[in-house]
C-alpha cells in the first residue's frame, strides 16, 4: 500500500492568493460543465461527475507506482479522477519518473475543462521532476477499444495501460442496440454500460495492471451479471473494496440514488486477502477496516460467483452461520420462479373482482403478517384472473405456496419479505401470481403445508435477510438469488411449519428458533451476532437522535 507521502501537490489559482490542491482545483470547473450540459443530458448518458473527496479516496487505493506509469481514464469528464491520480502519486515517497495519460471523453463541451485540468497536471509534473504528457480522445470509448479487442487483430494495434482509473457511465444497453453487437464481437457479455466500460477497461490493462473504479454494487450478484463476473474473476484479483454505508452519499449532487462501492484489482494479480472497509460518504473516515481470505469474497465453487462484502466481523459471523445450513433447493425437492403473470400483457383477462371462471391474482399488496390475505377491494390492482386457453399456462394448481417480493431497497426495514400462500384462506381450484414477486414450488405443485410453513419462518429469520444484504447491492430479489442460498434440513423446516397455527411468532421468536438451531447442530461457541447486530443498531440510533457523532 502507499508509503511515507510527501508535501500534498498544490495547483496556483489565478483568482486567489493562496495555492490550492490539485483536485478542487479541477473540481473549479464542474459547475461550469453542469452549465454546458443539462442535468438531463448528463442523466440520458449516465454522466455522474467524481466529487474530490471520492476522487482523493479512489487514488489512495493505488500500489506504489512503478518507475513509468501508462494511465486510462475512459469517461474522464473534465479530468477530476487524472487530477486526484496525480496528486497523489507525487506525494509518495517514490514518484514515478514519467506519467503518460489517455483520457477519453466522448462530451466536447468538456474538452476545454479536461484539457485545462491536465495541462495543470503537467506543470505540476514538471516542478516535481516527473515526465508528464496526456492525449486526449474525443471518440466513443465503446467502439475504440472493441476495435482494439477484437479477435484476430494483430497485436500491433494493442494498446496497453498499466493503471486505470474509472467512474464509468451508467446505462442500460439494450440488446438490439449497437453497442451489445461491438461488445459481443469483442467477446464481452453485458448489460449496462459500467461494466462495459469495466470489460473493456480490462482487456486493455497489461498483466499486473492496477484498476481502481467506483461503480454501483449491482453487479456483485445476479443473473443479468453473471457473465461480467465470469470475465472479471478469470483476469482479475481483487485487492480492496470500500462500500458506502449510505445510497445517496457518493453523488449527492447528481441525486443519484444508487448502491456504490470503490474497488481496486489487479490483473493477473494473487488472490490471498482482500481489504473490505467502509464509511458512510467519502467525506467520513473509515468507520470499518478488515482483511477477508479471497474465497470468502469470490468462493470458486460458487457457479454464480457472487460477491459478498462483510463489512464487519459481525457480517462475518452472521455469514459463518448461514453457512452451516446443510440444504440447498433441490436437496429439498423445491425450486423458486418468478412469477408468471405480467398484467399488462393480459390486460383482456384482469378483473378487479374475482367472478365466475376466474382465480386469484397475487401481487406483493396481498402480503401482510406472513399471509397472502386475498382478495383486497379497495386496490387499484385486479384481484383475479380470467381462467381460460390463453390463460392456463399462467397458472399453478391450488396448494401451499411460499411467496417472495422480488423488489426491495436497502432502506427498507427488510429486504427479504416472505408471505405464505394457504388454500385453506382462499378456495381456488388454481393460482396465478404476477410478475412482482417469486414462488417457491414443489416443481410446478404446492409443497407440504408443514414445509412451506417452516420455509416461511425461516425466510423471515433477521440472519438470513442480513447475509443477503452482503451480496445484494441492488433493489431486485431475483430467484437466482434464493437459488444460491443455503436452507435448514427438511425436517427442521418440517418442525418449525408444525409449530404454525393461525399466525407466524413474532420477530424475536422467530430469531430465537434460528439460533436454537444452530446451536443444535454445531454447538456454535460465539454469541448471537443478530442480537448483537440489533444492540448496535439501537446504539447508533440513539446517538443520532441525541445529535451526537457515529462511534468510530
Amino acid at each position: 500500500m502507499m508509503g511515507m507521502e510527501r508535501p500534498i501537490a498544490y495547483a496556483v489559482d489565478s483568482q486567489a492568493s493562496a495555492p490550492m490542491p490539485l483536485t478542487l482545483s479541477a473540481d473549479r470547473y464542474r459547475a461550469d460543465a453542469y452549465q454546458e450540459v443539462s442535468r438531463a443530458d448528463r442523466s440520458e448518458n449516465g454522466q455522474f461527475f467524481t466529487s474530490p473527496a471520492t476522487a482523493q479516496m479512489m487514488a489512495a487505493f493505488f500500489d506504489d507506482p512503478p518507475l513509468e506509469i501508462s494511465l486510462l481514464d475512459a469517461g474522464a469528464g473534465i479530468g477530476t479522477l487524472t487530477a486526484a491520480f496525480v496528486e497523489n502519486t507525487l506525494a509518495r515517497e517514490h514518484p514515478p519518473r514519467r506519467i503518460q495519460v489517455t483520457a477519453y471523453e466522448l462530451e466536447e463541451k468538456f474538452r476545454p475543462y479536461l484539457e485545462e485540468t491536465l495541462e495543470t497536471c503537467g506543470r505540476l509534473c514538471r516542478e516535481h521532476g516527473v515526465d508528464f504528457s496526456y492525449t486526449i480522445k474525443t471518440e466513443d470509448f465503446i467502439e475504440a477499444a472493441t476495435a482494439v479487442l477484437r479477435p484476430r487483430l494483430l497485436e500491433a494495434r494493442s494498446e496497453k495501460f498499466n493503471y486505470a482509473i474509472l467512474n464509468p457511465p451508467y446505462k442500460k444497453i439494450h440488446s438490439a442496440s449497437r453497442y451489445r453487437r461491438l461488445l459481443q464481437d469483442a467477446g464481452i457479455e453485458t448489460v449496462n454500460l459500467y461494466t462495459a466500460f469495466l470489460a473493456l477497461t480490462i482487456g486493455l490493462l497489461e498483466s499486473g495492471g492496477q484498476l481502481v473504479a467506483i461503480t454501483p454494487r449491482s453487479f456483485c450478484n445476479g443473473p443479468y451479471y453473471k457473465p461480467f463476473r465470469q470475465l472479471f474473476d478469470s483476469q482479475m484479483a481483487l485487492r480492496r473494496i470500500h462500500l458506502f454505508e449510505s445510497r445517496s452519499e457518493a453523488f449527492a449532487e447528481d441525486d443519484v440514488l444508487q448502491e456504490n462501492i470503490i474497488f481496486h484489482a489487479v490483473k493477473k494479480g494473487d488472490r490471498q486477502t482482500v481489504t473490505i472497509t467502509s464509511s458512510l460518504s467519502p467525506e467520513d473516515a473509515v468507520t470499518v477496516e478488515r482483511s477477508v481470505a479471497y474465497q470468502r469474497v469470490i468462493n470458486p465453487q460458487d457457479p454464480h460467483l457472487f460477491i459478498h462484502i462483510t463489512a464487519s466481523e459481525l457480517d462475518q459471523l452472521i455469514a459463518d452461520r448461514i453457512e452451516l445450513f446443510p440444504c440447498t433447493l433441490v436437496d429439498l425437492g423445491i425450486d423458486v420462479s418468478t412469477g408468471r403473470v405480467v398484467d399488462f400483457r393480459v390486460q383482456p383477462y384482469l378483473r378487479q373482482d374475482p367472478e365466475e371462471n376466474t382465480v386469484p391474482l397475487i401481487y406483493p399488496h396481498h402480503m401482510q403478517n406472513g399471509f397472502i390475505e386475498w382478495p383486497q377491494p379497495k386496490s387499484r390492482k385486479p384481484n383475479a384472473l380470467v381462467y381460460c386457453q390463453e390463460t392456463a399456462k399462467l397458472l399453478l394448481p391450488s396448494g401451499h405456496y411460499v411467496i417472495m417480493r422480488r423488489f426491495s431497497s436497502k432502506e427498507e426495514a427488510r429486504r427479504i419479505n416472505p408471505a405464505l400462500y394457504d388454500p385453506q384462506r382462499i378456495t381456488a381450484e388454481a393460482v396465478a401470481f404476477e410478475n412482482h414477486v417469486n414462488v417457491y414450488h414443489a416443481w410446478n405443485r404446492g409443497l407440504s403445508p408443514d414445509l412451506a410453513r417452516g420455509l416461511t419462518v425461516y425466510l423471515s429469520s433477521t440472519l438470513l435477510d442480513v447475509y443477503f444484504r452482503q451480496f445484494n447491492g441492488h433493489t431486485q430479489v431475483n430467484a437466482t438469488d434464493l437459488r444460491s442460498l443455503l436452507y435448514p434440513r427438511l425436517a427442521t423446516l418440517l418442525r418449525w411449519g408444525a409449530m404454525i397455527t393461525n399466525q407466524f411468532p413474532d420477530q424475536e421468536t422467530i430469531d430465537a428458533l434460528i439460533e436454537s438451531e444452530l446451536q443444535t447442530m454445531a454447538k456454535v461457541e460465539t454469541s448471537d451476532p443478530v442480537a448483537a447486530k440489533k444492540r448496535v443498531e439501537q446504539a447508533l440510533h440513539i446517538l443520532v437522535s441525541l445529535g451526537l457523532p457515529r462511534a468510530q
